[in-house]
């Protein structure tokens, strides 16, 4: 299954922003597993420096932009679980600048937040080997749109895409 699979139907156009920045030949799994080791090697390249580096006062580090990846990913990683259960109940949207100062990302070290990563990447691995097409294509309710079950996790191959190319223009 490739992120050209989707229907216009599976998730708010929002997200095309995401998603298109998904590569066309990837499938599902091995994105996430390519893209498990690339992040990795990508984070572990970054200077220590520039870790707690914001290009402006109301933006984000480095690690809090770690931070985001992971705990987006944990986010949409149960909207994909309820979804793919064939959960009707309409699920919540989330604040993301809200879980920046509670989650302490700049007194965690790289290290730290890369396991954090890493567990929660392998987590989505399993969630996503155990569900079969059906389940995958259900299509359920997030932040009051429909959005299907893979619909979900290839938003979040390409919501990390785009925080790394953030990183690249203005943190680097």
């Amino acid at each position: 299954m490739k992120v050209t699979d989707l229907s216009p139907l599976e998730c708010n156009a929002y997200y095309e922003t995401y998603t298109n920045k998904v590569s066309k030949d990837i499938t599902l799994i091995d994105g996430f597993i390519d893209a498990k080791n690339s992040v990795v090697d990508f984070f572990k390249s970054i200077p220590e420096r520039k870790l707690e580096y914001q290009y402006a006062s109301d933006k984000w580090s480095i690690k809090e932009i770690l931070q985001h990846i992971i705990d987006t990913e944990r986010v949409f990683m149960y909207r994909c679980f309820r979804i793919a259960r064939h959960d009707t109940t309409p699920l919540a949207g989330f604040e993301q600048d809200d879980f920046i100062n509670p989650s302490n990302a700049n007194k965690k070290t790289l290290d730290d937040l890369l396991e954090e990563y890493k567990t929660v990447r392998e987590s989505f691995i399993v969630l996503l080997k155990s569900l079969n097409i059906t389940d995958l294509k259900f299509i359920g309710h997030a932040s009051g749109n429909p959005l299907s079950a893979r619909a979900a996790a290839f938003i979040i191959l390409g919501h990390e895409i785009h925080h790394i190319d953030v990183i690249k223009d203005r943190y680097l």
